[in-house]
């Protein structure tokens, strides 16, 4: 049997990120993916228009109420990109009845980051300092000084457009030219920068879309459904992105279909020895061996690993499973606003509005803990708007092709604080289509969450009524958890091992050479879009045992 220097679990965000550093910093490197390769000649659909579709694009209803009741609560699992989603029947997991938790999957060479919503905000010294702050969950072991470095080298790679603000909140980083800001866009900017200077800002967001040519990839040609795929590599994936570069080192090896049941272990060394697979396709039983494992399978997924390796693995300390967490989202205002009617949006601009946190920070304190940010944007009703538009012949046509009303939404996401009895457990009697014993998932969103989306919908109609906007209709939903998909947790960094999982470069205190880079190793979660931080773990991760390995202390 082959030994490999390294075994990367999982090839998405963090994986392709692994696979990359590792390979190019000398090591033979095996990633294992449970899914399917993916031709993007053939499988990104995001120009195929929905009349070629069977069901217009509405989707086959019946199928994904039976083989995908969950995937499709995203808006993403749609007729063109479902197969971007796992099967449900074929991926179950559990919950309890009163905790729902939508788990949204893709298991396919690249992962989520074929489908993800490319929106990218670094964080600062008031994320990293909140645990401690706060006296809640355990302090980071890192502050934006030891990561500021690794979001400038994963930024320089990736391409990010956005614009520079200077807040302290929210650090700037390494941009490519920013989207423009649509004329009601920009006059709503400066209506809340009126309204509430040095508190509030409307921005352009911040995001994984080239708009300048970047490392061999082309600029966004604004045509929009990203989640369907881009053939001209103008979003970040790790298809698009980091595998081709980890490829192009010659050592690299991509092996699809290879469902991890777990890592093996060397009780008398201490030391991961390899990974367990179940062949996606035949079901055999495969073994592989490498020096170092890097575990980047998505949240639940590492935790479900790391408890199916059993007897303890990894778990000293009882954390392992813990303090699972997702953002909030679901509150917020709609309204109308008196813009130009000379004036309309050309294409389909892949990125919207960003107001970063506002909430508990300088002097003023909410009754609340920690904040949210706002995504949206503006723009004009089509010809879709529905019921105020009727007629008939030539003249009726001819008027659907006129813009409608000028509108603009703010859409909530806040943080999520950690919590022991939000746990991944192993459900012991039921397997998936592998036979592997399924994740048991137990959360569900606390009093403080729920208060932050009540506030949500109230800032939201302000700086709307601050902006001269009619018809503001603020609302709150209730989503659960994992809809958001931003899970974190179940692994966590800290400074203890009798408290945490992982040290301050995502290794495990228990096994040295088993790393863990996705959001499994998050100790809170902040409020902002969280896979840059997962990027620039992993790269310093590698890094830092590419460096221990030159040691010899892997």
């Amino acid at each position: 049997m082959k030994t490999y220097d390294a075994i990367v679990i999982g090839s998405g965000m963090s994986g392709g990120w692994a696979a990359k550093e590792l390979a190019e910093r000398g090591l033979q490197t095996l990633v294992l993916e449970a899914g399917r390769p993916i031709n993007p000649a053939t499988d990104y659909v995001e120009h195929v228009p929905m009349w070629e579709m069977k069901f217009r694009g509405m989707g086959d209803r019946k199928r994904l109420s039976r083989e995908q009741p969950i995937q499709q609560q995203c808006y993403a699992c749609d007729e063109m990109a479902y197969k971007f989603f796992v099967n449900d029947i074929e991926n179950p997991y559990t919950t309890p009845p009163d905790k729902p938790f939508s788990w949204i999957r893709g298991r396919q060479v690249g992962g989520r980051s074929i489908m993800w919503g490319r929106q990218v905000y670094r964080w600062s010294d008031l994320d990293f300092e909140a645990n401690a702050r706060e006296g809640i969950g355990v302090d980071w072991p890192i502050r934006y000084a030891d990561i500021a470095p690794w979001y400038d080298y994963v930024e320089t790679f990736v391409g990010i457009s956005g614009q520079a603000e200077g807040l302290p909140q929210l650090p700037d980083g390494k941009f490519l030219k920013p989207m423009a800001l649509n004329c009601v866009e920009q006059s709503v900017r400066e209506a809340v920068g009126r309204a509430w200077p040095g508190e509030r800002m409307v921005t352009i967001g911040r995001c994984a879309v080239l708009t300048e040519p970047h490392n061999g990839r082309a600029a966004c040609h604004y045509c929009g459904p990203c989640h369907r795929g881009c053939i001209t590599r103008s979003y970040f994936s790790s298809v698009n992105a980091t595998l081709p570069a980890a490829q192009a080192t010659g050592r690299l090896t991509l092996r699809p279909y290879s469902v991890v049941h777990s890592i093996t272990y060397d009780k008398r060394r201490g030391r991961a020895t390899g990974v367990r697979v179940i062949d996606g396709q035949t079901k055999h039983a495969l073994e592989f061996q490498a020096r170092i494992v890097f575990l980047c399978a998505s949240t639940i997924e590492s935790a479900r690993i790391l408890l199916n390796s059993g007897n303890g693995f990894a778990n000293s300390s009882g954390q392992v499973g813990k303090n699972l967490m997702d953002h909030i989202m679901g509150g917020g205002a709609n309204g109308r606003i008196d813009g130009p009617l000379d004036r309309d949006t050309i294409g389909n601009r892949p990125n919207g509005i960003y107001v970063p946190r506002f909430r508990n920070i300088g002097k003023g304190k909410s009754s609340f803990l920690r904040g949210y940010g706002f995504q949206g944007g503006g723009g004009r009703s089509d010809w879709g708007r529905g019921a105020d538009q009727t007629g008939f012949g030539a003249d009726f046509k001819k008027s659907l092709r006129k813009p409608g009303p000028w509108g603009f939404g703010l859409y909530g996401f806040g943080e999520m604080l950690p919590k022991e009895e939000n746990v991944v457990e192993i459900d012991q009697t039921k397997v998936d289509a592998w036979g592997i014993p399924v994740a048991r998932i137990s959360c569900a969103y606390g009093e403080n969450e729920k208060a932050l989306v009540h506030d949500m919908s109230i800032s939201a109609a302000e700086m709307l009524a601050e902006a001269g906007a009619h018809d503001i209709q603020p609302y709150t939903s209730n989503n659960p958890p994992g809809l958001v998909i931003h899970e974190m947790g179940t692994a966590r960094m800290g400074k203890d091992p009798k408290t945490s999982v992982l040290n301050a470069h995502n290794q495990s205190w228990d096994v040295p050479n088993l790393f863990v880079t996705d959001g499994a190793c998050m100790a809170s979660t902040a409020c902002q879009n969280p896979s840059i931080t997962y990027m620039a773990l992993t790269a310093r991760a590698a890094a830092y045992a590419v460096d221990a390995m030159k040691r010899r202390e892997l």
